[in-house]
């Protein structure tokens, strides 16, 4: 059975799984209408954010204008808001009003949980391009002090979390304070609840990080819950943190509009799919991404990368869908992290087969400015 020409395919977001999907449904001849819904025709590339406090970036190096793919892509874009769902994923529901489809994609992205009592103290940098210019701004009007990085995760689901980036801010920052011959005016401490953050990326790459930590005078606050925070102190189980900076990554959940969705939710509050990227017990909806809740190895990764794996494996499976196969493709977990530090790189790699983490040099900074080069290219 053959596409039908006049169905329509609607993506949620416009991040890296929203995009490679869209790209991947075209690559494989997929002739249906696509609408991309989302509240921007721009894509905020934020892995190259660690880079705007040291000004080796302008934040406006990072938005990326989104009209020409979705022109070469023959896509609909829709600037709107998700508020919900109806009609078992049938109707999208936003600010701007109701929108039908026959396949849904969502990829909008996980929600930073902002429950501690003070969060509003700490700057959460993954929440965006300005969050990372007003930590820079911060950062150079301090002439000493103590700067506070830290991270958590869900409590409800372990792996919802963003750890590799802080660690990137952590040591940016020692770099950058460094180059600028201003280290010694400054106290660094990382916190974490976890006794040994960082796990998924593997015993060896734990104590290689904590190590770099105890290399560059970095204190640590380990293995302490995390209660709250006011303007100027990090409260935990274990004490107190003074601080003139806090920089902290909250674990993530899920969208706010999945409430009421009629969607399956984990624990943790993402949507529970299967390794094919099917939303479980609701036909033609599907996840990519941060807010997604997926099967496999307890490192599974809340990353790009990722995303970008689980959209090629949804763009195969939807394409065999509309042409009335069984969808087959399962997809791949694999973490590939680059811990930058200004000038050299951490490489961690993860694979079912595979686990290795290399020693901090020069090749791998200029890795992940070849990554960037090769998405800003690919989605401009």
């Amino acid at each position: 059975m053959g596409q039908d020409p006049l169905s329509n395919i609607t993506i949620l977001g416009a991040g890296f799984g929203a995009l490679t999907t869209l790209r991947q449904l075209r690559r494989r001849g997929v002739q249906a209408e696509i609408t991309v819904i989302a509240p921007r025709d721009e894509l905020h590339y934020l892995p190259s954010a660690i880079w705007i406090p040291s000004g080796l970036r302008k934040p406006d190096d990072l938005r990326i204008p989104l009209a020409h793919l979705f022109a070469a892509q023959r896509a609909q874009f829709i600037q709107a808001s998700v508020t919900g769902l109806a009609d078992g994923g049938r109707t999208v529901r936003t600010d701007k009003g109701e929108f039908r489809n026959d396949q849904l994609v969502i990829a909008t992205g996980g929600r930073f949980i902002r429950k501690l009592a003070g969060i509003e103290f700490a700057l959460v940098p993954c929440e965006g391009i300005a969050v990372t210019e007003e930590m820079g701004q911060r950062l150079q009007a301090l002439q000493g002090g103590t700067i506070a990085v830290g991270f958590a995760t869900n409590p409800n689901e372990q792996s919802a979390m963003r750890g590799g980036p802080m660690f990137e801010f952590l040591f940016g920052i020692d770099a950058l304070l460094r180059q600028q011959g201003r280290r010694s005016q400054f106290q660094i401490v990382f916190f974490s609840p976890a006794a040994r953050p960082g796990a998924r990326l593997g015993e060896k790459a734990v104590d290689g990080l904590l190590a770099e930590m105890a290399r560059r005078e970095i204190r640590t606050h380990l293995g302490h819950k995390i209660l709250s925070f006011d303007e100027r102190k990090v409260f935990t189980e274990g004490g107190e943190i003074d601080a003139d900076l806090i920089l902290f990554m909250p674990g993530l959940t899920g969208p706010a509009w999945l409430e009421g969705s009629g969607l399956p939710l984990s624990p943790g509050g993402m949507i529970a799919a299967d390794a094919k990227c099917r939303v479980h017990g609701v036909p033609g909806v599907w996840v990519i991404g941060d807010c997604g809740s997926y099967p496999g190895p307890d490192w599974l990764a809340k990353q790009a990368h990722q995303a970008d794996l689980q959209a090629k494996a949804a763009a195969a499976n939807i394409a065999a869908a509309m042409a009335g196969r069984e969808p087959s493709v399962n997809f791949r977990p694999e973490l590939i992290c680059i811990i930058d530090t200004l000038k050299d790189g951490i490489l961690v790699y993860r694979s079912k087969r595979l686990s290795f983490v290399t020693p901090k040099i020069r090749l791998f900074h200029w890795m992940k400015r070849f990554f960037e080069i090769y998405y800003l290219r690919e989605f401009s």
